[in-house]
């Protein structure tokens, strides 16, 4: 079944002048989503074709990538200390291309985070925990006068969509 196209009201290019060309529209409207429908399949079934044209090549380049990788790092590793000078810098120039070695910026992992949140809790290093304050918005749907006329607060009501929905017929196998 075709999606349903909400609209925002907005002034329009085009408009139909009667009952009839509106019947009219709506026709040519769902004939242009099948057909958008049916040129996105062909474009999918191509991109599909050529994906799967390339892909054994892909596969074996990006191996030989990977391994290339793994080797330089390796042979790299090993003569660190002659490419970059005794450790006094952090990059060597290859004449085909340079090799560097980046520290990165320490980074925490946390895994179970509501055990560790307790236990931060009770060994009293609360000053780990994050409590994050914010706005209830199910709580001020239920009350809307109590929080009307609050700087920053709106409550948004009466907000409606139009959908088109042309009829077409579901094919059962």
């Amino acid at each position: 079944m075709a999606a349903k196209h909400r609209l925002k009201s907005t002034a329009a290019a085009y408009a139909p002048q009667s009952k009839e060309d509106c019947i009219a529209d709506v026709k040519r409207l769902g004939d242009a989503q099948r057909e958008l429908t049916r040129r996105t399949a062909d474009m999918n079934d191509e991109i599909a074709a050529i994906t799967k044209r390339y892909s054994e090549r892909l596969e074996a380049l990006q191996a030989q990538v990977e391994t290339l990788q793994r080797g330089i790092q390796t042979w790299c590793e090993a003569h660190r200390a002659e490419l970059t000078d005794g450790g006094k810098v952090k990059s060597a120039n290859l004449i085909t291309g340079e090799v560097s070695w980046r520290q990165r910026p320490p980074s925490v992992s946390v895994r179970n985070a509501e055990g560790v949140i307790e236990t931060l809790k009770r060994l009293g290093l609360v000053r780990f925990v994050r409590v994050k304050e914010e706005v209830n918005k199910e709580a001020v749907l239920e009350e809307p006068d109590a929080a009307r006329g609050v700087a920053g607060l709106t409550i948004v009501t009466g907000v409606e969509d139009f959908a088109i929905t042309p009829f077409e017929q579901e094919v059962q196998a």
